[in-house]
């Protein structure tokens, strides 16, 4: 069998995860298996490096024990294999990122120390320094005391008497103090960079745009695919297979399939909403109950002040204050969606314990426009 040329190259475990056992590594790549598959011998190798190996070569044997297949086998993906260099991947990302969480705070912890003991220093430097002063000024004083005791034995000096008298350019001690403002300044910028870090690490904002291929036919989206609005005349779209023919809706461009994503829509003005996050899989063509059973994951607002968790059956929320602006935070391998008022900085609704499968898109829909009552757009804004 001719020499395989190098397999493509692969991600690598991070090192924060430990050495993987041998098990779970690839002979040819030596690296963690990527779609593990098992040739008639019973050895297992990535798909990709597998195929390559045959690929280069004029028979088809096992580039492990060398056992040559008369046929080229017919390879079939390990799925037991595979998940398990999913668990070990996974685990290793965890490990990774709350070790570089714990990291960030030492270092934090270390500047903040650093950053006090300086400012302590230079305190007692200051602190010293007006010691000095106090004990020169006394000192003076006292000699003053002295002269003057001496010159009121005396008629003939009144002048030098008086001038002994006059106030000197003393320091005002009692309104001397040793200002703590700074140091509570630095500490404030520590805790904003540790939170702003911690932040970065454990999710990330999404730039939503919406994906005017998916949008009802009575959907108006704005140039910059930030907004969407009822149009209440029925355009003549291309009636293709990811778009919406029923409910007034739209999807996002941007889906994911893994980690924590965040994005904030403004509903100030309307009456009636939708928003939340759908399965790419979702039958878009009918009237299809919007439940996690159907993959939809959503909070809407209906008549002004109805607020509902479409949870299947739908759950009735009762809101302190009317949200102006919609935040949505989906940490994927937790199956967790969640949604807060951004201004009040408030929860409104959690679905846990959810089981995603394939990828997850954000969901709109600015509902009817209701006579003009309604007629305000959903707005995708920057998150602060």
């Amino acid at each position: 069998m001719a020499e395989s040329s190098p397999s493509p190259k692969k991600p690598t475990m991070p090192s924060s995860s430990g050495p993987l056992t041998e098990e779970l590594q690839c002979s040819i790549c030596l690296d963690v298996f990527t779609d593990p598959v098992t040739t008639p011998c019973g050895h297992n190798f990535c798909k990709i490096c597998l195929n390559k190996c045959w690929d280069d070569s004029q028979t088809c044997s096992c580039p492990y024990c060398k056992e040559t297949f008369k046929q080229r086998p017919d390879l079939k993906i390990n799925t037991s294999l595979r998940e398990v260099r999913s668990t070990k991947r996974e685990k290793a990302a965890r490990v990774e990122l709350f070790t570089d969480l714990i990291r960030s705070i030492e270092r934090c912890q270390t500047e903040l120390l650093e950053t006090m003991e300086e400012q302590q220093k230079a305190a007692e430097n200051q602190e010293q320094e007006l010691i000095e002063e106090l004990e020169q000024e006394i000192t003076e004083l006292k000699m003053r005391n002295t002269q003057l005791e001496q010159l009121s034995r005396t008629e003939d000096l009144i002048p030098i008497y008086s001038s002994l008298c006059s106030p000197r350019n003393s320091r005002n001690w009692p309104e001397i103090s040793v200002d703590t403002h700074e140091s509570l300044e630095t500490l404030k910028t520590a805790l904003t960079q540790l939170k702003e870090t911690i932040g970065d690490k454990l999710y990330q904002t999404m730039d939503v745009t919406l994906d005017p291929d998916t949008a009802h036919p009575k959907l108006i989206l704005s140039d910059d695919g930030k907004q969407v609005r009822h149009g209440d005349i029925r355009q003549k779209l291309p009636d293709k297979p990811e778009r919406f023919d029923t409910y007034i809706s739209v999807l996002g461009k941007e889906g994911f399939s893994s980690g924590r994503f965040y994005f904030e829509v403004q509903v100030k003005g309307k009456t009636d909403w939708d928003l939340g996050v759908a399965r790419e899989s979702i039958d878009r063509k009918g009237d299809i109950p919007l439940t996690p059973s159907n993959g939809y994951w959503t909070v809407v607002l209906r008549n002004g002040d109805e607020y509902k968790a479409c949870a299947g059956p739908s759950v009735s929320l009762s809101l302190r204050v009317k949200p102006q602006r919609v935040g949505v935070f989906v940490d994927y391998e937790e199956g967790l969606v969640s949604f807060y008022d951004v201004e009040s900085r408030s929860h409104i609704y959690s679905f846990t314990a959810q089981s995603f499968t394939g990828k997850l898109y954000p969901y709109f829909s600015p509902y009817f426009n209701d006579g003009g009552k309604n007629s305000g757009p959903l707005i995708i804004t920057a998150v602060d």
